[in-house]
């Protein structure tokens, strides 16, 4: 059996772990006949929309030249490239060479195609790996489908690994000192003992000796399938009506130096409150929220890319650790299974 590397998981890790759901960007970025192109775990995407408004996801190149498709026009539900009029639908089949009717292009499968579903705002593509090349169900957070929720979707580009997005979301002590001069985290002790629970979904990570002051816990759900955070901020009466500000974090790489983030703004507000709430954040707590994350976003991307390698970690660390060894489980068996199957193959 091939044991993979130490080097090799760290360049999967940084590059992006496979066999997972990925958010890549909000619906409304794509608008009706025309396609966006993104760019995840280093590969350019090309996604649309088809005639019955159902995402479709191709890799964003076209097999005649090499063209970007995301420069094209979608066409009935298809997908064309501007340069010779190529046309491919949601399988990556080329279906029309317009130029050449019949030509021997035509009927063939030739670029990768990807899974995607659309939730609360957000698209969600999947990476296959080779243990698991269709997608798993996505287990989307129990908010976004509670009408009792409320919510806000936001994105925006950090110059740092997402790796680094996933260690501060496992790091809820750095609320009470990064976060010490915004509205709501300034409060409470700055000095604690972390405890982790294992969970089914993943681990909890919380403060021992305090509760609901500050940032004080985080759920990190890793079930094989996603990554992301779960968290609450407590919101003092002149925040409005609702409990505590929630917090539902992804993390998708661009490539091995940029990310992008998505945050869910949550709060549990029945339907009388919900636009009282809602006109509240947009006029006046939104500003807030886009400050503590600029906090986040200025001091990650200005942590060297290979701080790792220098790190002393301490007990407040346990959720750092603890996510690490999982990622670094997953990338191990991945490579290990790429390799085999390529020794079947061969053989």
């Amino acid at each position: 059996m091939t044991v993979a590397s130490k080097e090799q998981i760290e360049q999967r890790l940084t590059q992006g772990v496979l066999g997972q759901w990925y958010v890549v960007g909000k619906s409304v970025q794509l608008q009706p006949g025309k396609p966006h192109g993104v760019k995840a775990l280093g590969r350019h995407l090309v996604l649309w929309r088809d005639e019955a408004g159902k995402l479709q996801c191709l890799e964003d190149y076209c097999p005649h030249r090499g063209a970007r498709l995301s420069r094209g026009e979608v066409h009935d539900g298809l997908i064309a490239c501007r340069y010779h009029g190529v046309t491919l639908d949601g399988t990556g089949t080329v279906l029309r060479v317009p130029a050449m009717p019949g030509c021997a292009l035509e009927g063939r499968r030739a670029v990768d195609a990807y899974e995607v579903q659309e939730s609360n705002d957000a698209i969600f593509v999947y990476f296959p790996s080779a243990e698991q090349p269709k997608a798993p169900p996505l287990a989307l957070p129990a908010e976004f489908s509670d009408p009792n929720w409320s919510s806000f979707l936001c994105m925006g580009k950090w110059d740092c690994s997402y790796l680094f997005v996933y260690d501060n979301f496992a790091d809820p002590m750095h609320a009470c000192y990064l976060h010490a001069d915004s509205f709501t985290l300034a409060f409470g002790a700055k000095q604690d003992v972390m405890k982790l629970e294992e969970r089914d979904d993943g681990f909890y990570i919380a403060k021992v000796g305090q509760q609901d002051v500050n940032l004080d816990w985080t759920h990190m759900v890793m079930d094989g399938s996603q990554v992301y955070c779960r968290l609450d901020i407590p919101y003092p009466p002149a925040m409005g009506p609702g409990g505590p500000f929630r917090i539902i974090g992804y993390a998708t790489p661009i490539d091995d130096n940029s990310c992008m983030a998505f945050f869910w703004r949550l709060r549990q507000v029945g339907d009388t409150a919900r636009e009282s709430w809602r006109f509240l954040y947009r006029a006046t707590q939104e500003p807030r929220h886009w400050f503590v994350l600029e906090q986040d976003r200025e001091m990650l991307s200005n942590i060297p890319s290979d701080a790792h390698k220098r790190e002393m970690l301490y007990q407040h660390d346990v959720g750092v650790s603890r996510m690490r060894r999982t990622m670094m489980r997953q990338a191990k068996a991945q490579i290990e299974a790429e390799e085999t199957a390529g020794v079947r193959a061969a053989v």
